[in-house]
């Protein structure tokens, strides 16, 4: 009987305090771990505010600048991503103004929050029975776990995403990506609760919608 091949163990999570630890010591690797985590996020960030991807480029790259010269004043009043989140917001704002077109995150893309979440189709309607209520429900994904490991659903996820409207996908991958609270995502770009809630859940929507018609057909 062959031996099970051995699992490589999953990477232990770095606390803030380890990376601030590595940071404040000069550690070369940490600092370019934390910028290729950290770098695609910035740029979607910092291109909401700017008129280009060069522009939004040059704010991270100032923003970077910034966190190597500052890391020694932090203070852990808040995490550690919060706080590079803030610099690159007052980075590109400054930018933006700087460009005579200084337009408040909240009012981008008025757009993506207009429309239905879901299809109406899928719902009853005043002439049936049950008005408003599901007419063809999401069924069940039958054990979704082994299929979301799977290449193609990233693949497909990773396409979805990249789909979504500018603001959608911001707050989807702070929220869902970097783990930030809901009141950090409002903080960091100038949202009302009632609007990050709602991009958040249409965004969260559209990606399930992807993933529901994957796993159905998968199911066939």
């Amino acid at each position: 009987m062959q031996p099970e091949p051995a699992i490589a163990p999953a990477r232990r999570a770095v606390s803030d305090e380890e990376t601030l630890a590595a940071l404040r010591a000069g550690d070369e690797r940490a600092f370019r771990d934390l910028f290729a985590h950290s770098y695609p996020m910035m740029k979607r960030v910092a291109r909401a505010y700017v008129s280009s991807d060069a522009v939004a480029e040059e704010v991270v790259q100032e923003t970077w600048m910034a966190v190597v010269t500052g890391i020694d004043r932090f203070e852990g009043r808040s995490a550690l991503g919060t706080w590079i989140f803030s610099i690159l917001t007052n980075q590109a704002k400054t930018h933006s103004a700087r460009e005579k077109r200084a337009v408040p995150f909240s009012s981008v893309a008025p757009s993506d929050v207009e429309g239905p979440v879901v299809d109406p189709v899928r719902f009853q309607n005043n002439d049936d029975a049950w008005p408003g209520h599901w007419a063809t429900p999401p069924r069940p994904w039958q054990k979704p776990e082994r299929r979301m490991l799977s290449l193609e659903a990233r693949d497909r996820l990773k396409a979805a995403l990249a789909q979504l409207p500018d603001r959608q996908r911001m707050i989807v991958g702070l929220r869902d990506i970097e783990g930030y609270s809901a009141e950090e995502v409002c903080g960091l770009l100038g949202l009302s609760p009632e609007n990050q809630r709602v991009l958040l859940h249409r965004g969260r929507a559209r990606l399930r919608a992807v993933l529901e018609e994957y796993l159905d057909a998968a199911d066939v």
